[in-house]
């Protein structure tokens, strides 16, 4: 009897061990400050929010916001000249790496969402957009209506392609899906006649067309095919460094540094939309 007693006290620590192990909290400023440095997932390909730069680092709307995350978890940790690996990948792989803590922030274009929820936390959100398409200037293609029939090109493994397979089965319309891995790769069939539209988060489709050769050879639909509120991932259950991480996109949206940072990548588009300039003040946190 008095073994059985032992045994299980023993077995019982033992699990009080497993699950206080299994809470213990992630604590990313402090492998910042060790290693002064940090490590930051982002898109290489998402103008004008993420894309590779001319020189070693990144440039783009959420680069600008996120330089200001940096400085600002750099003075947090007493380590003002960090080091930043910058690490390039797809939604799906940046998404993984902060997961798996190989990334200790990730900036981009990426739609918070909750299954995404499920393994990683986000910051306050930095942008809102909508998914939409574009096509051939004088296609016969005005809604979603007339892409029965059609092919559709959409990115790999993002919140578009989840989001128009359930449209179309939700509203009946015949269309096929093709799921490619870059933007580019979306023009180039789009171009070809390989694909009839492509779809994809307005403002980078916006994007596309204003680098592309002939902007005036693609127009837009009007019609909404989702709404993407972005933020930046970070690792789960890390409250401290989420704290860091809003307390800088909160002082770049009451400063007034945001007017700057849209002017220079999305000026071309107008001023920030109510619903945007709404996002901004709800999304700042007083002191």
């Amino acid at each position: 009897m008095i073994m059985r007693l032992i045994a299980a006290l023993v077995a019982g620590t033992a699990l009080a061990a497993h699950v206080a192990y299994a809470q213990a909290p992630v604590d990313t400023l402090a492998k910042i400050k060790a290693a002064k440095a940090i490590n930051v997932a982002y898109s290489p390909d998402s103008l004008p929010f993420s894309m590779k730069g001319t020189g070693a680092e990144p440039s783009g709307y959420s680069i600008d916001l996120c330089k200001r995350v940096i400085a600002q978890i750099g003075q947090a940790v007493g380590e003002p000249m960090l080091k930043v690996n910058w690490m390039a990948g797809t939604v799906s792989e940046r998404l993984q790496m902060v997961a798996a803590h190989r990334a200790d922030l990730e900036c981009a274009n990426t739609t918070q969402t909750q299954s995404r929820l499920a393994s990683v936390d986000f910051s306050n959100l930095v942008f809102i957009d909508g998914g939409g398409f574009v096509v051939k200037a004088g296609a016969p293609i005005n809604e979603m209506g007339d892409l029965a029939g059609k092919k559709v090109a959409v990115l790999k493994g993002t919140t578009t392609e989840a989001r128009l397979n359930d449209v179309l089965r939700r509203r009946l319309i015949s269309a096929s899906v093709v799921t490619i891995n870059d933007p580019a790769e979306g023009m180039t069939m789009l171009d070809s006649g390989s694909v009839d539209a492509y779809a994809g988060d307005k403002i980078k489709l916006v994007g596309l067309v204003a680098v592309s050769k002939e902007p005036a050879n693609y127009a837009m639909l009007l019609q909404d095919l989702s709404y993407e509120p972005y933020a930046f991932a970070l690792p789960r259950g890390d409250s401290a460094l989420r704290l860091q991480v809003n307390k800088a996109l909160t002082q770049v949206y009451v400063s007034g540094d945001i007017e700057v940072i849209f002017a220079q990548w999305l000026g071309k588009l107008g001023r920030p939309s109510g619903l945007l300039a709404a996002m901004y003040l709800l999304n700042s946190i007083p002191e």
